[in-house]
């Protein structure tokens, strides 16, 4: 009976240790500086909230790229926490997995064993055996107890044992959640650190642009504002169609029109689009489409995929220029999406001399457009075609002669 019951205390104590929570303590000061990162971001969105309502100024500008590249830095801190307390759990659930799959078969084994050898004893041993082997009634009826007792224990443990293999077979499922998560945190790190080298680059090249100078940024805004507000009249006023064109046709050339500060090709992707009565509108809603980051795609990854032809013929898929590297013809000037101190850009600015050939991206019909007003600063009319390739997509060519 000692044997026994010491057995079992050993049992009990061994799934104890191996079943124990071991991280439990080692993540709560990381989770309580988790919540302080996510509490201070929280209180700096805030804030920068109430900078982006501001009268845009130098000095709101500047505020606001530091709370944006502050916001960054804390999140980059965060992830890094979040990977932190991820990795120690993935190393905490991989010792526990380790050290349970290496005692539940012989657990398993040694609990099977006692049942068989149990019934083995109960059924080799008869009721007559019994009565000749006991010291009287009491001691007879002690001995078929023990037995009874001892086998319900050993099924009860059994049962146990088999519910810590299903709880094995969650950790190493919980183990590769979080490997999971880990490998998105990772990505997602990536993208902060992005994020933040370009956040920091813009306010270099606000700085640079405008030598720290309101009335140059100011200069700057305007010529930025009449651009974006020229393209706008453009689309709201509707096109004229010119007729179908294919895919590679030349349909305009490289100028400078409107209020652009050189030649170039300003190329965007409208979808879901299309060209209705003259105006370009949501192909679902019927709803007009303006300029902004609606409805806008970029279009690069189509052009270099060979989905759309190149839209000048030396296309180079070089963006370095937009880095402030050298600039050639055919080069990206602009990307999609980058952002400066006006907003984020809305398509893809191409560098190429006056006059060079625009092609058409695909097959579609080609429409004519054009501001209602001459831009302030340079005194020209922005131009422009789109074509409705008729597949939920508009290109459009901006800053034609």
């Amino acid at each position: 009976m000692k044997k026994l019951l010491l057995f079992l205390l050993v049992f009990s104590f061994t799934a104890f240790i191996l079943l124990y929570p071991a991280y439990a303590d080692s993540t709560d000061e990381l989770n309580k500086q988790l919540q302080d990162k996510q509490a201070e971001i929280q209180k700096l969105e805030g804030q920068l909230t109430d900078a982006r309502n501001q009268e845009r100024t130098l000095k709101s500008q500047l505020n606001l790229i530091d709370g944006q590249t502050k916001i960054t830095a804390l999140k980059i801190e965060e992830t890094n926490l979040k990977i932190e307390k991820l990795e120690r759990e993935i190393s905490d659930l991989a010792a526990r997995i380790n050290r349970i799959g290496a005692t539940l078969d012989t657990l398993s084994e040694i609990l099977l064993r006692r049942i068989v050898q149990t019934y083995k004893y109960s059924n080799s041993i008869s009721t007559i055996d019994l009565l000749f082997n006991s010291h009287g009634f009491a001691d007879l009826i002690e001995k078929l107890k023990y037995i009874q007792t001892a086998q319900a224990y050993d099924k009860k443990k059994l049962y146990e044992l088999q519910a810590t293999k299903l709880a094995y077979n969650d950790q190493k499922q919980d183990k590769q959640t979080r490997q999971t998560e880990a490998e998105k945190l990772s990505k997602d790190l990536a993208i902060y650190k992005q994020q933040l080298d370009t956040q920091k680059k813009a306010k270099d090249e606000l700085l640079s642009e405008t030598q720290n100078d309101e009335n140059k940024y100011q200069q700057l805004i305007a010529k930025l504002r009449a651009d974006a507000d020229s393209l706008a009249r453009a689309l709201a006023g509707g096109g004229v169609k010119l007729g179908s064109v294919n895919k590679g046709d030349r349909i305009a050339s490289v100028g400078n029109s409107g209020c652009s500060t050189g030649a170039h090709l300003h190329m965007e992707v409208i979808t879901p689009a299309k060209i209705d009565g003259g105006r370009i509108v949501d192909s679902s809603s019927g709803q007009s489409i303006g300029w902004g980051l609606d409805h806008r795609a970029d279009p690069r990854p189509l052009i270099t995929s060979g989905r759309f032809a190149k839209p000048v013929a030396e296309y180079t898929d070089n963006d370095a220029c937009s880095n402030d590297g050298p600039c050639h013809n055919g080069d990206i000037s602009t990307r999609f999406g980058q952002s400066y101190f006006l907003g984020t850009h809305t398509g893809l600015d191409i560098a190429d001399y006056y006059g060079a050939g625009i092609y058409a991206a695909d097959n579609g019909d080609s429409y004519a457009f054009s501001d209602s007003e001459a831009c302030r600063i340079t005194g020209t009319v922005g131009k422009g075609v789109a074509i409705d390739h008729h597949n939920g997509m508009i290109t459009l060519y901006w800053h034609i002669p």
